[in-house]
């Protein structure tokens, strides 16, 4: 078989990584880099963590795109200067805040970002806590380790259970719509508190919309979705955690400055309502944290976004925003500027 002529081959834009060693070891292994080395001209530099150095600027006088992960520094007007034929960013992971600048936007740079591979974990995670807190598997599990007795099934209170429990979500993120999506199956109600969401587009979602102090009221267990932005640190207060109906559980995949934390270990010490907190303020939590003494607090670390095989869908998704671009179709997962001021 001859190869194509040179004007029917198709166009393999240069591409640089730019992130920590560590991102790259574990987000892009070499049965990853090769699936990306199919789609572009991948430069055989390390990936880069450092964008002033010499060898740094070698790679970036080439580079039309960048795949940028976690550790990747700010992409400034210097970092920009000493990339003349940059025209696209893909990033590996979600939130692109700590590197892609004004800088960025003012050059006219395409940007693409992995968000939407890295909410499906954590609207798994969300899916599993809000059925594992619906049947109180964490009490009742503790409780069967200290007695050695299951107890009288008969006997289990009707607050336990997952039939036609209600579920109030706060925030349509793109992590909240997933959730949303996977909420279908179940026999559930499901409440949505979103200011950009308007009532017919709620229902289209198949969701009710309803206002903040009514989806804590009415909610069994309240999941939180809202990015961390100035409007929403400590939009989760005192005052909607009290109105929590007695035994119902709040769920935290977001950020932790979104919760009121100092008043949730209040109503957590009165036994008032349960928590499932992947995400904590500050977080790690220090290790004399009062929350560590609550029981009714499931804390992990930080894992419901992707971890593990799961960073595989990271790399995949952008070798295939790489080759949408390279082919003139564009991203298919553009951040776009003016969306900024409302994604995490």
């Amino acid at each position: 078989m001859t190869d194509l002529p040179e004007s029917r081959r198709p166009y393999r834009p240069r591409a640089v990584l730019a992130m920590s060693a560590a991102a790259a070891e574990h987000v892009l292994p070499p049965d990853a880099l090769a699936a990306l080395a199919e789609v572009c001209d991948l430069d055989p530099t390390p990936a880069l963590a450092d964008l002033t150095t010499d060898r740094a600027r070698a790679a970036l006088a080439d580079a039309e795109i960048l795949v940028t992960g976690w550790g990747c520094p700010p992409l400034d007007a210097e970092v920009l200067a000493a990339a003349p034929r940059l025209r696209a960013v893909v990033h590996t992971a979600g939130s692109v805040r700590n590197h892609v600048t004004d800088a960025c936007w003012e050059r006219g740079i395409e940007v693409s970002s992995a968000a939407a591979a890295n909410a499906l974990p954590v609207a798994e995670y969300t899916v599993a806590m809000i059925l594992l807190t619906g049947k109180r598997v964490l009490e009742r599990a503790r409780s069967y380790r200290e007695t050695r007795q299951r107890g009288e099934w008969l006997r289990v209170p009707r607050e336990t259970g997952n039939y036609r429990r209600t579920v109030g979500l706060l925030s349509a993120s793109m992590i909240g719509r997933r959730v949303i999506e996977l909420l279908r199956p179940y026999d559930l109600r499901v409440l949505l508190h979103d200011p950009y969401v308007s009532e017919a587009e709620a229902r289209a979602l198949g969701v009710e919309a309803v206002g903040l102090g009514e989806l804590f009221a009415r909610s069994d267990v309240v999941s939180v979705h809202t990015p961390l932005l100035p409007a929403t640190v400590g939009l989760v207060s005192a005052e909607l955690l009290a109105s929590m109906p007695q035994g119902a559980a709040l769920i935290n995949t977001a950020r932790g400055p979104v919760v009121d934390q100092d008043a949730l270990v209040g109503v957590l010490r009165e036994g008032r309502i349960r928590a499932v907190l992947d995400v904590t303020d500050p977080d790690p939590l220090p290790a004399d944290h009062p929350l560590w003494e609550c029981e009714n607090a499931l804390i992990t670390p930080h894992l419901a976004g992707s971890q593990g095989n799961e960073l595989g869908r990271l790399a995949a998704l952008a070798a295939s925003e790489v080759a949408h671009w390279a082919a003139g179709d564009g991203f298919a997962h553009p951040v776009r500027p003016e969306r900024l001021a409302f994604l995490a």
